[in-house]
């Protein structure tokens, strides 16, 4: 029997400049994501949430809130990149190219651009990446460059789980 751990975040040894991840699955925006997403944020603009104000808009529709394509595509990039981390540390960058509309597939990838281990403390160190998404019709939507701080392999806790050390298989 073999049992398989799911990977989820790095550890900054696994991080290659140049490297790429592309993340999956994408996600349909639907209406229902962003109303609620809007009034969570309490967003109200009407570009989101209103039909009739939309459609005499420049973009003649509603328009996805850009902070939701923003948390979408970052929360894709999780298990890839930062599932393991330490902290988020800084958004240095980050565009909106075009617009996202209501039922848009969105799918992004990451590049590493920088590793560099901390000078103060020897267990982590900070990654730099860049994330970029793109809607069905391969039309980049958003763009965000960040850093983000992990551990060295040998001090990240270990996995664990409330029922470790129980044999959950046997009965």
């Amino acid at each position: 029997m073999t049992i398989h751990e799911r990977p989820f975040g790095r550890s900054l040894e696994d991080f290659v400049v140049g490297d790429i991840y592309r993340h999956w699955p994408g996600k349909t925006i639907t209406e229902a994501d962003d109303h609620l997403f809007c009034m969570i944020t309490m967003n109200h603009h009407p570009l989101h949430t209103n039909d009739w104000f939309a459609a005499r808009s420049v973009q003649g529709r509603n328009v996805v809130v850009g902070n939701l394509v923003y948390s979408v595509v970052l929360g894709m990039s999780v298990p890839d990149v930062s599932g393991s981390a330490i902290a988020n540390l800084e958004v240095e960058t980050l565009q909106h190219k075009h617009p996202t509309f209501h039922g848009d597939t969105i799918h992004a990838e990451t590049r590493v651009l920088a590793v560099a281990e901390s000078k103060s403390k020897p267990d982590r160190g900070v990654v730099t990446v860049e994330t970029k998404a793109f809607n069905q019709d391969g039309k980049e939507v958003c763009y965000f460059r960040r850093r983000v701080m992990v551990w060295k392999r040998d001090a990240a806790p270990a996995r664990e789980r409330p029922y470790d050390g129980h044999d959950v298989w046997s009965e």
